[in-house]
């Protein structure tokens, strides 16, 4: 029988990237259970103006402010409030009509946002996985304090938390991240030295937002989930095993101390976490492929090569140093793929600008999050150097 779940009242925030349309899919399926109240984009006008009269939503926030008088004209007649820039962003989440804050920004711009909504009490649905690699000890810090819940909304997390539903409060062994290996996966470390942007674009089984697909390229992403891991399930580096799982069936597994493992498992679809995030702690019917286990076949698996995909090297690298050090190597990396993505470098390139960066770092042991942002400023500004030194 499933549970009845009060209709709850949502913030989107990034509506227009790939995870808040899948989001919005979400709702338009649970029109009964979900009520829109805000939708923020930075720069999809067009988007962002149909899919506030669609859900008929309180208030839009375009964070490119130069946009902001195109958008007013088209959401004047329906009663749409409109509001422009960050700022607006962090004081609209902690309004009294909204419940739970989907946090689906691309990059470290989802901090602050995040931050605002904890600090108001809303529940958080995270999708951003930036926020916990930038800041991670000061947000899960911040979420105890006002007892807001943190919701993981990416795959491999929300598998690791459905997991743990099933384990009676029992501590974790270890946790299994998988990864699917992306593109490269059966690539020679030569021939990745040669990959296109196109070639890396072009992702097996998910798709995704440019930014995460490179990323996932890389196994950057695979690192960022190995930061994010350690925060929100409050385990060490040496308790998170990942393992190339080239199916994308088994999103993650927990292994517990009589070496049982838990895993969850589903066809690439993000609209399930999304959902189970949303809904949480109902699982809502959802109009997805199911599995059919007599048709998937084998499943298989193996140990990641970080010789080939060094970034993820350097994912485990920065929590082994701790302090700034993970803000700095995303920050790095969010201006290598930007790099990438405009073809100024070649994708093989990222792992160079991503550690030139992390050495020369100034180090800060325990940062605040001043430290965090003046961390992420300077880190970017470094990177972007090297970046115009590779271009020459």
């Amino acid at each position: 029988m499933q549970e009845t779940v009060n209709k709850r009242r949502i913030a989107i925030l990034g509506s227009t990237g790939s995870i808040g349309r899948q989001a919005l899919d979400v709702v338009r399926q649970h029109k009964d259970l979900f009520q829109v109240e805000l939708l923020t984009a930075n720069n999809s006008v067009d988007l962002l103006i149909s899919q506030a009269i669609e859900f008929d939503v309180n208030a839009v926030v375009i964070c490119n402010e130069s946009k902001y008088g195109q958008v007013k004209e088209a959401l004047d007649p329906h009663d749409i409030k409109v509001f422009a820039g960050m700022d607006s962003v962090c004081d609209l989440v902690g309004g009294d009509n909204i419940d739970m804050v989907l946090t689906a920004m691309v990059g470290f711009s989802g901090l602050r946002s995040t931050v605002a909504a904890i600090q108001a009490g809303k529940a958080i649905a995270l999708a951003n996985k930036e926020t916990l690699v930038a800041a991670g000890q000061i947000v899960m810090s911040m979420a105890k304090q006002y007892d807001v819940p943190i919701l993981p909304v990416d795959s491999e997390h929300s598998a690791i938390f459905q997991c743990l539903q099933g384990s009676a409060g029992n501590p974790i062994e270890k946790i299994h991240l998988t990864a699917s290996g992306g593109p490269f996966r059966t690539w020679t470390k030569q021939q990745i030295q040669d990959a296109t942007l196109a070639q890396a674009l072009n992702h097996p089984n998910w798709s995704m937002g440019s930014k995460i697909t490179i990323d996932s390229a890389s196994m950057m992403n695979k690192g960022l989930e190995v930061i994010e891991a350690k925060w929100l399930f409050d385990v060490g580096p040496e308790k998170i095993n990942v393992v190339v799982h080239p199916e994308s069936i088994i999103h993650s597994m927990v292994e517990f101390a009589d070496g049982a493992v838990i895993a969850q498992m589903g066809h690439p679809d993000m609209r399930e976490p999304i959902q189970y995030a949303l809904g949480y702690p109902a699982r809502l019917t959802l109009n997805n492929r199911k599995l059919d286990f007599a048709a998937l076949g084998s499943l298989t698996f193996q140990a990641p090569d970080t010789d080939k995909f060094p970034a993820l090297a350097l994912a485990f690298e920065s929590i082994r140093r701790g302090g700034n050090m993970a803000c700095a190597m995303n920050a790095a990396n969010e201006v290598a793929v930007a790099a990438v993505l405009k073809e100024q470098i070649r994708f093989c390139q990222i792992p160079q600008v991503v550690e030139k960066v992390m050495d020369g770092v100034d180090f800060v042991v325990n940062p605040s999050l001043d430290d965090i942002f003046q961390t992420n400023e300077s880190a970017m500004a470094r990177a972007v150097e090297i970046v115009r030194s590779m271009t020459k």
